[in-house]
């Protein structure tokens, strides 16, 4: 649908929709959902409000107020699993800035929680996904790995140590790099969920006419999940998602296949894949570190548009970024 205030809707898939009230305000506006990836209530909460929350990020938002979404099997478990999951999500919305100011839940077969989030930002300093330039570098600010992990969670296949570095993690909020790449100027940007960080990857692609070049090497993956993948642990996204967006990607023969799985393989509460000058992305990376978020890392380069979306670089193929 076409309004002259609608700055941000379906036709890029964008991240989220933006729409402008006045000259020098706008409304970021998301929804997203889940069932449970983790056993424990509250950290499930803490994960679909930090996963919901993230769209909003993405845009360049300011996360304002919050709504929950969930269904919930009130004949099978009991209302007060449904009180820690509320409780998860509002630490997080809290932690955001933003308020809780209501939601509505149904009855359902099985659990499903997230938030429908509204956010503002100045409608000139939307970051959306069709705003990646050639020249510009690429970072990356979360590890992938959490559809593996959140498999070999329900498979009992990983550690309890394992499990809670996978869940802080998730419920890390993208505030911190939503921020910085603001301040440092950054012209485009997605948030690496559902579709994988291939698949939205070439949607960022795609919309910015260009092709993204990237170094497998330097992507940044959670400890042990390599080997979680190899142990039949990948999430049936990855097959989807190969499905969805392998005929947009160029890969080589020099290229692990389980890491390339990877790559597409489903994200919960993933990070932001920002495009921004190369020497912005350096400093981006640098803040991040600082903040705490070590696995932050420079993955790739913009580059005209060419026969492929996405370019696969073996590991030592091309100079690695350094920062």
């Amino acid at each position: 649908m076409d309004h002259p205030d609608l700055i941000e809707g379906h036709a890029r898939f964008s991240d989220a929709g933006v729409f402008r009230l006045r000259p020098d305000l706008a409304l970021v506006q998301t929804v997203d959902f889940f069932p449970p990836i983790v056993d424990d209530p509250r950290d499930f909460g803490r994960i679909a409000a930090a996963n919901s929350l993230s769209d909003c990020y993405a845009m360049g938002g300011r996360p304002v107020t919050a709504m929950a979404v969930a269904g919930f099997p009130s004949k099978k478990l009991a209302t007060a699993v449904l009180g820690e999951i509320f409780a998860g999500g509002a630490e997080k919305v809290l932690e955001a800035g933003a308020v809780v100011v209501g939601g509505h839940t149904v009855e359902d077969h099985e659990v499903k929680y997230g938030l429908a989030v509204t956010g503002t930002v100045h409608p000139e300093r939307v970051v959306s996904n069709a705003g990646a330039r050639p020249g510009d570098a690429l970072v990356l600010t979360k590890p992938l790995g959490m559809g593996t992990v959140a498999t070999a969670i329900k498979r009992q296949a990983i550690d309890e140590a394992g499990t809670r570095e996978a869940v802080k993690v998730m419920a890390t909020l993208n505030k911190d790099a939503s921020e910085a790449m603001l301040e440092l100027g950054a012209r485009g940007a997605t948030d690496i969920t559902g579709f994988g960080f291939l698949g939205h990857a070439c949607e960022l692609a795609e919309s910015s006419d260009v092709t993204l070049r990237i170094d497998v090497g330097s992507v940044p993956l959670f400890p042990g999940v390599l080997d979680l993948a190899r142990r039949g642990c990948l999430s049936g996204g990855a097959r989807r998602n190969r499905e969805y967006a392998g005929a947009r990607v160029l890969t080589s023969s020099r290229i692990d296949r389980t890491v390339e799985d990877l790559l597409y393989d489903s994200e919960t509460s993933g990070g932001l894949l920002v495009s921004l000058k190369p020497e912005a992305a350096e400093e981006l990376v640098r803040r991040l570190h600082a903040r705490g978020h070590v696995h932050a890392a420079v993955v790739g380069e913009v580059a005209p548009r060419g026969s492929c979306r996405i370019e696969l670089l073996p590991a030592g193929s091309r100079a690695a970024h350094a920062v």
